[in-house]
């Protein structure tokens, strides 16, 4: 079993994340760090753990002892950098490396694998665009290129923020940090172009899509189709993506239709911001580091209701 370590586990993504590693066959809990549940038990968290049938699970720890517990494979669900233990697989969550040119590789699955132990994994945004529009880049006009984002209100994370707050949220669309967020340079690091990207906060708790329009010079979709044809996570459908189909799970979703009154191409991404967009893409890039099943431990069906 491979020792995993969990820092700021109280978070979304961190709650996420343990939840994949609980159900992972390869994985042993080892550490849980959260600066604020230091010395609690699991059930401070989720009472629901404390009966999670995987017996016994550590208290939590603050995050620097949890970091120094020695595991194999840490995951840090955290914003501020640290410094990477030797020898351990870390895979990171946060923004702090991934349009940096360090020691850490920036790793998308489908697209860039990890070619090292020191995983930036992408933001949730990113990763529904890039899965949308990297495999077609060689045939848009980048001048063209808009990307629409929309995301539950899970994307700001747990801690309390003005705009996450119920009233200004509910009966609302509200876009944001409009032509400076910070996915936009990772995205354009990626395609090699930057695109006009503007994202949105849409009164769901979970899940994120982006319907990205480009001017081709060809059908994007076999290129689509090829990229995702030996893929077990992300699917080139033949209707609209469904949020609601892939809220929970680690899965994404591809479609792309011609706008036959201008010309235009519509390429749509749709992803889980908690799954595919943090802890299932996490876990799906340590599984890549380390030789295991890529699949492993993740969420892959749903039942829609």
């Amino acid at each position: 079993m491979i020792t995993t370590a969990i820092l700021g586990a109280s978070g979304f993504s961190g709650q996420e994340t343990l939840d994949r590693v609980l159900g992972h066959p390869e994985l042993e809990l080892v550490a849980l760090g959260s600066d604020s549940l230091a010395g609690q038990p699991v059930g401070a968290l989720d009472p629901r753990l404390a009966r999670n049938g995987h017996g016994p699970l550590p208290a939590f720890v603050p995050n620097d002892a949890a970091l120094a517990a020695g595991a194999d494979l840490v995951f840090v669900c955290l914003d501020n950098e640290l410094e990477p233990p030797e020898d351990a697989v870390v895979v990171d969550l946060s923004g702090s490396h991934r349009t940096g040119f360090d020691e850490w590789c920036y790793a998308l699955p489908e697209l860039a694998p990890p070619t090292g132990r020191l995983i930036a994994n992408p933001g949730c945004y990113a990763t529904a665009a890039l899965l949308a529009l990297a495999p077609i880049a060689g045939i848009v006009d980048p001048a063209t290129v808009v990307v629409d984002g929309k995301s539950g209100i899970s994307g700001a994370g747990r801690t309390p923020k003005d705009r996450s707050h119920a009233a200004a949220v509910l009966e609302n669309v509200s876009p944001y940090a409009v032509g400076e967020h910070r996915h936009a340079p990772e995205i354009a690091r990626l395609l090699g172009f930057p695109v006009t990207f503007v994202p949105h906060v849409v009164p769901l708790r979970r899940g994120l899509v982006c319907t990205c329009y480009v001017t081709a010079s060809e059908d994007p979709r076999p290129l689509l189709e090829a990229a995702y044809a030996g893929s077990h996570v992300v699917e080139v459908i033949e209707t609209v993506p469904d949020l609601a189909r892939l809220q929970g799970t680690d899965a994404a979703e591809i479609a792309v239709f011609e706008d036959r009154s201008t010309g235009r191409w519509i390429v749509v991404g749709a992803i889980d911001n908690l799954g595919k967009g943090a802890a299932g893409q996490a876990v799906q890039n340590a599984n890549l580091a380390l030789g295991l099943e890529e699949t492993a431990g993740l969420r892959l069906s749903g039942v829609l209701v």
